[in-house]
């Protein structure tokens, strides 16, 4: 059991990081998802088929992929603190350029630098998590951080379906709104980051010496017993077998989550509403989402045998999103995608706890980032090749089993690398 100096250091940590990690990942979100919504506008503005517009969106995850690992290396040299900032004011510029899209190329250009100004963010936050929380409490701190993503989303759905209705006013289209109302307030936080965000506990002036100590010790224990490894280079985390198979079993996750929030607008446009209350029944499932993450992680921490709280919800998933086209009913339809979209998200912080039970230091870092760039190649797959599914078959249904076809994929392949990892 922890003593009372333990849960003292762990609760301080978590209100005073997590509330802040989490409101920049919720600006990082909306400003990556905002798409979805200007979509509705936009197409017909430059002229684009679906598809097309689809490759655009999906540009992003391109460059995301290729600087993620370099960011996260630099992030373990620099500190948090500097290097978050840099990422802010660098995403929320392109994504105030984005509201001036003259062209098709314009938009995969800034789509593209989109990507590239925000890698390295997630997978930072995963690693910088390695040096405030313990084993025990991390699940449940990537669930609080993830939490944001479900704020972000329903945020994003009410505000892009206003934002879309101020078409006109002072000369801009609906769709310039979204963009530049999403991107301004990722500038206005980079001096609150600069100013609050610790790179480390030593920098934490509101840690106790003796909760520093607790919290150094406890670390230091866990990377000795747990046999973790620092690789010497740790570009060669890269190349280790069970990196690699943790890459390829998380694709699965974000190729459905993007597939489901890209998709969900279009999807409840079909029900005959107008923009805003689009954007508001969208709110919805994104409601339930946080739900989940708060109460699948605190669930999973009372089992030493945690995979299943990653397998059953995958499992689930993907069979809602196969019932929500199968069932006849818009209600039917739309309650099936309110259980998909927390089954989907809700056992990702879960997964985020396997890495650092075999990797520490800039292996952790670089480990973090080449699995979670991987991973996002399936938002890229998902704002693709899902529209190009649609576009070729015709059907409702080819895309969603796609989706599902990942999602129990990735099931499959926790359960084999987890048997590789040492015990937890």
């Amino acid at each position: 059991m922890m003593d009372e100096l333990g849960r003292s250091t762990v609760r301080r940590v978590t209100w005073r990081l997590i509330p802040l990690l989490g409101l920049l990942y919720m600006v990082a979100y909306i400003d990556r998802q905002n798409v979805s919504y200007a979509k509705l506008q936009m197409v017909g503005d430059l002229g684009i088929s679906e598809a097309a517009y689809g490759l655009g969106a999906g540009l992003f995850f391109v460059g995301y992929c290729l600087f993620e690992v370099p960011s996260n290396l630099i992030l373990e040299r620099v500190g948090a603190r500097r290097w978050f900032a840099r990422i802010m004011a660098s995403w929320g510029i392109v994504t105030l350029l984005l509201g001036f899209t003259q062209s098709p190329t314009m938009f995969y250009i800034l789509r593209f630098l989109l990507g590239v100004a925000e890698a390295g963010f997630f997978p930072g936050v995963l690693y910088a998590l390695t040096l405030w929380f313990p084993q025990a409490h991390r699940a449940r701190a990537i669930g609080l951080f993830m939490l944001a993503s479900a704020v972000a989303n329903a945020v994003g759905a009410a505000l892009g379906g206003l934002l879309l209705d101020l078409d006109g006013l002072g000369g801009l289209r609906g769709w310039q709104w979204v963009f530049l109302a999403t991107g301004a307030p990722a500038l206005l936080l980079v001096p609150v980051v600069l100013r609050y965000l610790p790179s480390g506990p030593d920098e934490a002036r509101w840690l106790t010496p003796a909760q520093k100590t607790w919290l150094a010790e406890v670390l230091e224990a866990e990377r000795i017993a747990g046999g973790r490894e620092a690789h010497g280079n740790p570009l060669r985390a890269l190349l280790d077998p069970r990196v690699l198979m943790l890459s390829a079993a998380y694709v699965g996750f974000p190729l459905a989550a993007y597939g489901l929030s890209y998709w969900l607008p279009t999807i409840v446009q079909g029900f005959g509403v107008s923009n805003t209350v689009n954007g508001f029944l969208n709110v919805i499932p994104w409601v339930l989402v946080g739900l989940a993450l708060w109460a699948v992680p605190r669930h999973a921490a009372r089992y030493a045998d945690q995979r299943w709280h990653i397998v059953v919800p995958a499992i689930l998933g993907g069979i809602c999103l196969i019932g929500s086209v199968v069932v006849p009913g818009a209600v039917a339809k739309f309650a099936l995608l309110c259980i998909a979209a927390p089954a989907i998200f809700s056992g990702q912080p879960v997964f985020w706890t396997l890495p650092p039970r075999f990797l520490t230091g800039a292996s952790a870092a670089a480990g973090l980032a080449i699995i979670n760039s991987v991973g996002n190649l399936g938002g890229f797959v998902a704002q693709t090749v899902v529209p190009r599914i649609r576009d070729e078959t015709g059907s409702d249904l080819a895309p969603m089993l796609f989706l599902a076809a990942c999602l129990f994929a990735a099931a499959v392949g926790v359960l084999v690398v987890e048997r590789r990892l040492p015990r937890a």
